[in-house]
């Protein structure tokens, strides 16, 4: 088979969360440990760090990653979904699987898979600890896919676990509540193993601390202790935080000015999560210095592939996107974007039928001008209900069927000094990053 037939039969022959919603979601990690175990439990090749959370999970995966990189280690890094190509959710530091490496292990394994019925997620969660160790990476950052108890990804034990932060999604898998919720993600929490909690909400902050407790895990609550004690301004071209970093514990040295790569006012919660995690590290013997830490933050898209973190495509008119797509990631982005300094707000929207449109549409600024869509999923909002729904908060603006004419239509109306946003979904942003360019094998 060819890359393209690969790929094409992996989304056919297994359901693909992505594509097609709940139908896809397998909880249980009885097919993994089957798959992983024909593989010759591949998992157990490597030291791993585990991120969980319901927003920030990618950011903080790809910092880690590239922090380990500029400590010189060989670094694997698992991540969901891709934007545009497949082989973005399994990188070693930084370099795609190759579309051969993709081939050899559907051609290789399939015979045994197929009978499993596996979904797309435990396919892909198995390829990449195969990878991973034919690759001899030293650790690999492994991001949780859906929720963390019965997610796949949960069959490795860690050096570290990571647990950004709680808010209400995927309510139809994990719980109708913030407490349900966090018992699922408190899941990758291993006995013995320390766990980072970026942020708590009254509701959650006990079950971390009874599940860290009753597991005799190292428990850090990042909030009460911030390493990064001021922002230097988010929307520069190159956003900086002044953090106070320990060098052991208990003990601190200057204040230094830490440059981020990734732009977005959420990024400081997440930067002060991985200061904390650069802690357990730093003890560990991973990374031994604060020069790897700034190196890692500086350059995380350079050194991991990141792409759709507030990320700019161009100027005049400047164009941002984000994969921001529920109501905890909003909450930071639609305060950034009524804080443009901008002629026209301009705004390329659509959202999938398992989140909180209603509430995150009642978070848009109502003097922008809309360009509602939909992405190319199954689990796309249709752009008419989008649009409807939108009026009703006072948000106007036409529809497009396609997330391409939707950015092309609000660039030919652009001016200059003009802000285009273009997000509302993972899979607008991967619809729009398609339409320009696609990564090279």
């Amino acid at each position: 088979m060819t890359y393209q037939e690969t790929t094409e039969y992996l989304f056919k022959s297994a359901p693909v969360f992505e594509k097609v919603g709940a139908s896809a979601y397998k909880p249980g990690l009885d097919t993994t440990l089957a798959l992983d175990h024909h593989l010759g439990c591949p998992h157990q090749a490597f030291k791993t760090i585990h991120v969980a959370g319901t927003n920030g999970k990618g950011s903080v995966s790809h910092t880690l990653a590239a922090i380990l990189q500029a400590a010189g280690h060989r670094v694997g890094l698992f991540t969901s979904p891709h934007l545009v190509d497949f082989r973005e959710r399994i990188r070693v530091n930084g370099e795609m699987i190759s579309e051969q490496e993709v081939i050899d292990f559907v051609e290789e394994y399939r015979h045994f898979f197929e009978p499993l019925h596996p979904s797309f997620f435990e396919l892909t969660t198995c390829m990449a600890f195969w990878y991973f160790k034919k690759q001899k990476v030293d650790i690999a950052v492994i991001e949780v896919g859906l929720g963390g108890r019965l997610d796949s990804t949960n069959i490795i034990t860690p050096i570290l676990s990571v647990i950004t932060n709680i808010s209400m999604d995927h309510t139809q898998f994990l719980g109708s509540t913030l407490a349900q919720i966090a018992t699922e993600k408190a899941g990758i929490i291993k006995p013995g193993v320390p766990v980072v909690v970026g942020e708590t909400v009254a509701a959650t902050r006990p079950v971390f601390a009874r599940t860290a407790f009753e597991r005799q895990a190292p428990i850090i609550f990042a909030e009460d202790d911030r390493i990064v004690v001021g922002n230097l301004g988010c929307d520069s071209p190159h956003p900086a935080y002044l953090v106070n970093l320990r060098v052991e514990h208990g003990r601190r040295f200057g204040e230094n000015r830490l440059e981020h790569e990734l732009h977005g006012d959420y990024q400081e919660k997440n930067a002060n999560t991985i200061l904390w995690a650069c802690e357990y590290l730093r003890q560990a013997g991973w990374i031994s210095g604060f020069d790897e830490i700034r190196e890692g933050f500086a350059r995380v898209c350079e050194l991991t592939g990141l792409t759709g973190r507030w990320q700019r495509l161009q100027e005049h008119p400047t164009v941002v996107c984000d994969t921001g797509h529920n109501v905890g990631g909003w909450e930071y982005l639609s305060r950034q974007l009524r804080r443009q300094s901008c002629d026209t707000l301009r705004i390329v929207f659509g959202m999938v039928d398992d989140k909180d449109i209603d509430t995150v549409l009642g978070m848009l600024p109502n003097t922008a001008a809309y360009y509602f869509t939909q992405a190319s999923t199954h689990r796309a909002i249709p752009v008419g209900k989008v649009a409807e729904k939108a009026e009703a908060h006072g948000l106007h603006g036409r529809t497009f069927t396609t997330v391409a004419d939707a950015y092309q239509a609000a660039l030919a109306d652009a001016a200059p000094a003009d802000f285009i946003f273009v997000g509302g979904s993972s899979y607008v942003v991967a619809d729009l990053l398609a339409s320009c360019h696609r990564p090279t094998p």
